[in-house]
């Protein structure tokens, strides 16, 4: 069993402007260092994505979202919201986007691969099911939990563990009152966009299913790793997930410039042993990982790989 890397070059193609911290070099980085590493590179599955439907989208998304997001190609605009700007070829990247997560559960879910690494780009987890937000478009891992819970009759319940160091605040608004879908966010806290706070847990019969770990800034790396390591112990002695999500941001490195946290490539690392570790004990190790933020283009390519060779361990 190898690891899967999804990826295509059309993420390379969403150009976000001059200056905007979320730029098409972070595909390239992370490409160049996985391809850089031969023997890693050689062990690794490629696979292509292609573009999903409109209705595969929409299942974490409303109707009006997408032709909304559609739309402003079509009349020409330069932006979606104040921080995510857009491009020609933008659109195409982020449906790919959503299908590069979708990809990576087909490759887990067929056998093929025990685990998948998506370098997508734009990120998704700040994306609504109703609108666009902090450089993301589609909220590309909700859309493909909920494909999986949609075509794989043994997924019924889903894990999505979100370490990026801003609040996945989309996909948990869209799973909030779900209670099929557990999720998981580390983050700095208060940060940008100023949501979860430990009260925030759930709603409805989604109650209880939502958990949030906020983390001050400069907190020191291995008491960060130790927290982490204690929400996931938690998490796996109440539930057994049938397969488990990260939304695999980098931006909580210490030299990130969007984050003040303090973790280095040997604590990614360990967070993705710990996560392999729980989904070999619930899920036959079934993992989809998706790239999310990291803004250092000289320290994201080696911490991706670092991520990518622990997985393949």
């Amino acid at each position: 069993m190898t690891t899967a890397i999804v990826h295509h070059p059309i993420y390379e193609k969403h150009d976000t402007g001059p200056g905007h911290p979320e730029m098409p070099a972070r595909y390239r980085v992370v490409i160049d260092a996985l391809q850089g590493d031969k023997e890693l590179w050689n062990s690794l599955s490629e696979i292509t994505p292609e573009k999903p439907s409109q209705g595969l989208v929409q299942a974490a998304h409303t109707k009006d979202h997408f032709k909304r997001v559609e739309g402003a190609f079509a009349n020409g605009l330069d932006r979606l919201d104040m921080d995510t700007t857009i491009s020609m070829q933008s659109f195409d990247a982020s449906m790919f986007a959503v299908g590069g997560a979708i990809a990576g559960v087909d490759a887990v879910m067929s056998g093929e691969v025990k685990n998948a690494f998506v370098a997508v780009r734009p990120p998704g987890h700040h994306a609504t099911a109703e609108s666009t937000m902090g450089f993301c478009m589609f909220n590309n891992v909700a859309v493909a939990a909920r494909y999986a819970q949609n075509k794989y009759p043994e997924i019924d319940n889903v894990a999505i563990i979100d370490w990026d160091v801003h609040h996945g605040n989309g996909t948990q608004g869209i799973f909030y009152s779900d209670p099929s879908v557990f999720f998981f966010s580390m983050h700095q806290y208060p940060w940008y966009p100023g949501t979860g706070s430990r009260g925030e847990t759930g709603q409805g019969k989604g109650l209880g299913t939502t958990m949030n770990l906020p983390v001050r800034a400069y907190t020191k790396a291995a008491d960060q790793n130790a927290a982490f390591d204690g929400a996931i112990a938690e998490m796996a002695s109440k539930m057994k997930p049938d397969l488990i999500f990260i939304s695999a941001g980098f931006d909580g490195h210490l030299t990130d410039p969007l984050g003040q946290l303090q973790l280095e490539d040997a604590d990614y690392a360990a967070m993705t042993r710990t996560m392999m570790q729980w989904a070999d004990e619930a899920c036959g190790g079934r993992i989809v990982s998706c790239m999310e933020g990291g803004y250092n283009l000289q320290t994201l390519g080696e911490t991706v790989r670092t991520h990518v060779a622990a997985l393949g361990e």
